[in-house]
């Protein structure tokens, strides 16, 4: 890489998250299916009439463009790619995705799957026609968890089939009841790359 940095156009991501940072920016923690999870500060976001301040919203479509070298990128321009409308219990499910990648994905680690499922139960969460959540909700967590080396062997559970959430809640625990038993190898990998 230059030192100039990373110039990147019209990516198409999400906001997860906005917190503010100094008097008028915002520093928005982005999700795009090319450079995965970014960190990036809006200059200027939180002005009353700044262009970036009705755009940066969570659960909406983006087309973000970024530069910069540093861990934190200057975002250049945001522009809407559509409108999602959630309500009630399918927003409470979206903020729940979006922690769970937020706390789950390294960053800017690329992951198309991941993304495409965070879209498209978005959309089955935005349909008024939709069910409750619950089968969007576990789709997305056995992707999350298949695409992070989590997953389980075997084919996908019936996510729709209420009587189906008991066994998959089984299979996980068994899961993370058998990581927990496997000894951690840190040590090891530690001592090995002090060889070198």
């Amino acid at each position: 890489m230059s030192r100039r940095g990373q110039r990147v156009q019209d990516a198409r991501g999400y906001v997860l998250h906005a917190s503010a940072w100094r008097e008028t920016s915002l520093i928005v923690q982005g999700f795009t299916r090319e450079h995965g999870c970014v960190a990036l500060v809006a200059k200027g976001a939180k002005r009353p009439y700044s262009v970036l301040r009705p755009i940066l919203a969570t659960f909406q479509p983006l087309s973000l463009s970024w530069s910069g070298a540093a861990e934190v990128r200057t975002l250049v321009r945001a522009e809407s790619c559509g409108v999602r409308l959630l309500d009630g219990r399918a927003m409470m499910s979206g903020w729940y995705m979006n922690e769970l990648i937020l706390r789950l994905l390294a960053r800017e680690d690329p992951h198309p799957g991941v993304f495409d499922a965070y879209e498209a139960a978005l959309d089955e969460l935005a349909d008024p026609r939709r069910r409750p959540p619950a089968g969007a909700l576990r789709r997305f967590e056995w992707l999350l968890l298949d695409e992070t080396g989590y997953g389980q062997e075997g084919e996908p559970p019936d996510f729709e089939d209420d009587g189906g959430e008991p066994m998959l809640r089984r299979r996980l625990r068994e899961r993370l009841d058998a990581l927990l038993e496997t000894p951690l190898r840190t040590r090891k990998v530690l001592m090995d790359l002090q060889r070198y």
